[in-house]
């Protein structure tokens, strides 16, 4: 397992990107819930976008759920050591992906 100090700028900087997630979804939350064009052409264009809106949602809230799942796993002690087998995660997977729940190895 890392190092305390590490562990807590690698939290830092795992809070950081929940937050800035957090932010980007209500925007997209509030883009999507807007009225569409009363222009049949406009229309299809929104549709394009609300699509692409929407998987860019979906994206979001999938890094979400590893973010958190890598907090619990700061809070419980076991950051930084791989779900699968057990090894330590190299720091430099982690400071790449601080949300890594496993090992170069396992992934």
């Amino acid at each position: 397992m890392t190092d305390r100090v590490n562990v807590a700028a690698f939290e830092t900087r795992l809070r950081d990107r929940l937050n800035e997630l957090e932010t980007r979804l209500k925007g997209i939350e509030a883009e999507l819930d807007m009225p569409m064009s009363a222009d049949v052409e406009e229309r299809a264009t929104e549709r394009e976008g609300d699509e692409v809106m929407e998987d860019l949602g979906k994206a979001g809230l999938a890094e979400i759920k590893m973010i958190q799942a890598a907090l619990g796993r700061i809070e419980d002690g076991s950051y930084g050591v791989c779900v699968n087998c057990g090894q330590p995660i190299s720091p430099k997977r982690l400071d790449i992906l601080p949300h890594a729940p496993r090992c170069r190895h396992c992934a």
